[in-house]
């Protein structure tokens, strides 16, 4: 038979499998310090629905603290990124430390205008290096779901 003109069967996926590979997770594509490059963590941080969800669940998280009224708290935001959760922390008169695996987006949080906390460059899936009691209270949006997949840390 000809090659040109020979048929092929279609590839048939189950739907659940088609789906995920339609919208896999980025953390089953790579390390956060890896996959959130320059190109990836500008993307993130300029994207409208993605900012207004980040703000929407920093604010509940800061609710859900019960923090004092009218008292200005330390908190830690863990997997702060370009630091727009952060923002909302500062919104709800707090005080914030960020910490992030990925360096372009602690890039891009320094460089915000209105990012006022301090930053660090931390693996949370090793631990966070500050003496317990440090902070008033903790949130982390949109970062716990990285260390539900195994990664080898990138060197």
């Amino acid at each position: 038979t000809n090659p040109r003109t020979r048929r092929t069967t279609p590839l048939l996926l189950p739907a659940a499998l088609l789906l995920d590979l339609i919208m896999s997770r980025p953390e089953h594509t790579a390390p956060a310090e890896r996959f959130y490059n320059k190109r990836e963590a500008h993307k993130y941080t300029e994207s409208g629905r993605l900012v207004q969800i980040q703000r929407s669940m920093a604010k509940r998280a800061v609710e859900l603290l019960n923090l004092p009224k009218g008292k200005s708290c330390l908190l830690l935001d863990i997997g702060c990124g370009s630091a727009i959760s952060s923002e909302q922390i500062s919104r709800e008169g707090h005080v914030w430390f960020g910490c992030d695996i990925s360096r372009a987006m602690l890039e891009l949080a320094k460089n915000r205008s209105s990012s006022k906390g301090d930053l660090a460059e931390v693996d949370m899936g090793v631990g966070i290096p500050c003496r317990s009691g440090s902070f008033d209270g903790a949130i982390s949006i949109s970062a716990v779901q990285w260390l539900c997949v195994k990664q080898t840390p990138s060197k």
